[in-house]
């Protein structure tokens, strides 16, 4: 299942961006945020062990 970001929590400090192995994550232009492309994600959960909030969890 893909991930999905809790936009309440999450800081937009990019970690997650950075440690995905396919670019499922970005950070919105608008806000700030984190946002997952579910068409890409592997579900490898590297991004969910990096970030520091906590944000981030399965679908």
């Amino acid at each position: 299942m893909p991930v999905e970001v809790n936009k309440e929590i999450c800081i937009g400090c990019g970690a997650c961006v950075d440690v995905c192995p396919v670019g499922a994550l970005q950070l919105n232009e608008e806000d700030g945020k984190a946002e997952s492309d579910e068409t890409i994600c592997i579900d490898c959960g590297a991004c969910m062990g990096t970030c520091p909030m906590e944000a981030i969890s399965q679908k």
